[in-house]
């Protein structure tokens, strides 16, 4: 697919029941010359492992055409169900996407990875707001990886996927600044439909740590993909100053 000259279209797969991810990540390409977001749907309502059956391929990949129907640089998956699902999926559905599309993929889970490898980080504070077993899978899922979570916090417990938009940024910060004392590496806000990604630079500035919050994951890295070699977004932490050999 050809490129635009003059801009970078970032296309990003949304969960269907999220009100966050959008205005955060418009926010966050809003000051960067050229770049501009464009979001495609489909459908997740529900949180939990037994929900799995959301992810079904076919869905997201319906997504994915219409995002290359606007010639779309890059297709990222704002979500962060790899997380619990497996890595092993995530790669399969960016393979996929990118061999129906012809663009490159990736994901909000599988960017964390990168941005983890990048910067030399083994351990890691986890912030989700999962219920307790998917919670633990995305544990597992980290520790697997080689990326050993020393300590986390579950800021709730809910079937909806839309009342995690609900939790307060506060709630949120609450949660980060625990996960912190444990001092890890970098602390990670795992969901795309949480508040608080305007916050990160001025967390880091206080704990003097990393955070790394997957709306802003699945931008940094899906900017890189498209190729795009302007100013990287300012304000919204550390993450966007990470550079590096991509490996995914």
């Amino acid at each position: 697919m050809t490129a635009s000259s003059d801009r970078t279209i970032l296309g990003v797969l949304t969960p269907s029941s999220n009100t966050r991810l959008e205005p955060l990540t418009s926010a966050m390409v809003a000051g960067v010359s050229g770049v501009s977001a464009h979001f495609s749907r489909f459908r997740v309502v529900d949180v939990g492992l037994a929900a799995a059956d959301q992810f079904d391929p076919a869905g997201i990949l319906a997504a994915a055409d219409l995002l290359a129907d606007a010639r779309a640089e890059v297709i990222v998956w704002s979500g962060t169900s790899g997380g619990w699902r497996g890595i092993p999926d995530d790669r399969a559905l960016c393979a996929a996407i990118t061999e129906r599309t012809g663009v490159p993929s990736t994901t909000a889970t599988l960017a964390l990875l990168e941005a983890l490898r990048r910067s030399g980080a083994r351990t890691l504070g986890l912030v989700t707001p999962y219920p307790p077993d998917m919670h633990a899978a995305v544990v597992m899922t980290l520790a697997g990886e080689g990326i050993e979570v020393i300590s986390s916090s579950a800021v709730a417990a809910t079937g909806s996927n839309w009342e995690l938009s609900l939790i307060e940024p506060d709630t949120v910060e609450t949660a980060v600044f625990e996960v912190a004392e444990a001092r890890p590496d970098a602390i990670t806000v795992f969901c795309t439909n949480l508040a608080g990604a305007d916050r990160v630079e001025e967390w880091e500035r206080r704990l003097g740590l990393p955070v790394l919050d997957s709306v802003a994951l699945a931008v940094w890295h899906g900017l890189e993909l498209a190729g795009y070699a302007g100013g990287a977004p300012q304000g919204w932490g550390s993450l966007f100053a990470l550079a590096g050999t991509r490996t995914t």
